[in-house]
């Protein structure tokens, strides 16, 4: 994306504190709208309904003053008292009365309306008389003889009253809400100063500075936020220190088993004899093997570390992966002479464990007791996975009958990168195995304990598991 395609992009976008007024602006000022709208509608019903009334009114006092003159109607008002009737300061009234035939009696000649029928109500509608619109109130009279009154007044005041009443309703609540966008902008201005902190402390972050940020909020979104930015920082920093670790023990580590394989094939390289060259291929091959599982330990550690945050412990068969472990390593047992055996294994048991872990845990313990523990008797080498279940929990051991150790150790022996007697002394290993062990139970949530086997002869490694529910 070029940069004014960016830029074009973050216009359309907008600012996190205008898209939020707008969103609230948007739905306030639809609902004025919509009240005025009603408002509106509602006063113009009412002030129709009450100069209506007053025009009514008025017809029924003319039609009371109607009286029988020699045989005729006539109107019995003095002219004072019409006009007093009559009377509007913003409006012009105009009067009729009418005979059944529709004859003028008195009155405005053209304000003719349709003769109401007997009994009717008094009528109110719209007219027009010399270009005006009018508001008329029809109402009519059997006494002394049937006639209609027809009283008009011009709609100039009522329309005057509705703006005057429009006006005053909607401007305030205009007003009001300008008020309303003002002070919102300001708020949301105030409540995004730590978002925008935290953006400038950000930006200026060197790539290698994965401190925690600094932010003072005044609002929980605002601090879940800058927590979640320092979490996932410090998950980072986890990560990176655990992949230096892990170049740097590669390097360190090794650098000794790669010479010594580059010398035994130099060595090989120089003789003339078969039998030397399968002698170092050989040694190159067990090398290799020394070195490949170093570099599985070294990356079983480094993996550890990164993913201590986010280990999701759920309900696993223990019993299931003890059981094809086992299997596992019966070609690799039956091969070097050692009886791999497990118990505890006719029912099922579960554990509060991740899959991965556990079979990893448990392939360093039987790795471990396969190379270390062979008795000095020269007797049959044994190894049993045991699986049982007790009060505090479920407890998954791996005995050997081999030499054990010196537990005064045992702290030392589950750092890192330090070897028992055995290992030292049949030169395998570099002291990961226990370690990566202890972590794994560590992200279990459980513990690893150390013991003598049984009879106080070999080395019982248990791993103390929280029970599923």
């Amino acid at each position: 994306m070029t940069d004014s395609a960016r830029r074009q992009a973050q216009r359309r976008k907008g600012s996190l504190r205008s898209r939020m007024l707008w969103r609230v602006l948007v739905p306030l000022a639809l609902t004025w709208l919509v009240g005025s709208a009603i408002a509106s509608v509602v006063a113009y019903v009412f002030t129709r309904e009450a100069f209506d009334r007053s025009l009514v009114d008025n017809a029924y006092a003319i039609a009371a003053n109607v009286v029988e003159r020699d045989g005729d109607l006539s109107l019995s008002l003095s002219a004072p008292a019409l006009s007093g009737i009559l009377f509007d300061r913003s409006d012009t009234l105009s009067y009729a009365i009418l005979r059944e035939n529709g004859t003028l009696v008195a009155g405005t000649p053209g304000l003719r309306e349709g003769f109401p029928f007997a009994g009717a109500p008094a009528q109110v509608s719209n007219a027009r008389h010399d270009g005006v619109s009018l508001r008329t109130a029809t109402v009519r009279r059997e006494s002394p003889r049937p006639f209609a009154v027809v009283v008009a007044q011009t709609t100039i005041g009522r329309a005057e009253l509705l703006r005057q009443l429009l006006v005053y309703a909607v401007a305030p609540q205009a007003l009001l809400l300008l008020l309303i966008g003002l002070w919102l902008q300001r708020s949301i201005g105030r409540e995004l100063v730590p978002l925008g902190r935290l953006q400038e402390a950000l930006a200026k972050r060197d790539s290698t500075d994965l401190t925690p940020v600094g932010v003072h909020a005044e609002s929980l979104d605002v601090e879940h936020l800058a927590q979640a930015v320092n979490a996932l920082m410090k998950r980072i920093q986890g990560g990176l220190k655990a992949q230096r670790e892990f170049a740097g023990n590669v390097a360190h580590e090794l650098r000794t088993p790669l010479a010594g394989i580059r010398a035994l094939a130099d060595y090989g390289l120089s003789q003339r004899d078969p039998a030397v060259w399968q002698a170092q291929l050989r040694s190159i091959a067990s090398s290799q093997e020394r070195a490949s599982r170093l570099v599985d330990q070294l990356l079983a550690l480094a993996l550890a570390d990164e993913a201590s945050a986010s280990i999701v412990l759920a309900p696993v068969m223990v019993d299931d992966i003890v059981h094809h472990t086992v299997l596992a390593h019966m070609p690799r047992a039956d091969a070097a002479g050692v009886d791999l055996g497990a118990i505890g294994l006719e029912q099922p048991v579960q554990a509060m464990a991740s899959r991965e872990l556990l079979e990893g845990l448990l392939n360093n313990l039987i790795d471990n007791a396969l190379r270390y523990g062979r008795p000095a008797d020269r007797s049959v080498p044994r190894v049993t996975v045991e699986l049982r279940q007790d009060a505090d929990g479920v407890v998954l051991s791996v005995v050997d009958n081999g030499p054990g150790m010196d537990m005064s150790h045992r702290d030392l022996l589950l750092r890192r990168w330090a070897q028992g007697a055995a290992g030292v002394k049949l030169g395998e290993g570099a002291g990961l195995g226990l370690a990566i062990v202890s972590r794994y139970a560590e992200l279990l949530q459980g513990r690893l304990d150390l013991a003598a086997g049984p009879g106080g002869h070999g080395l019982a490694a248990s791993v103390h598991l929280r029970r599923a529910a």
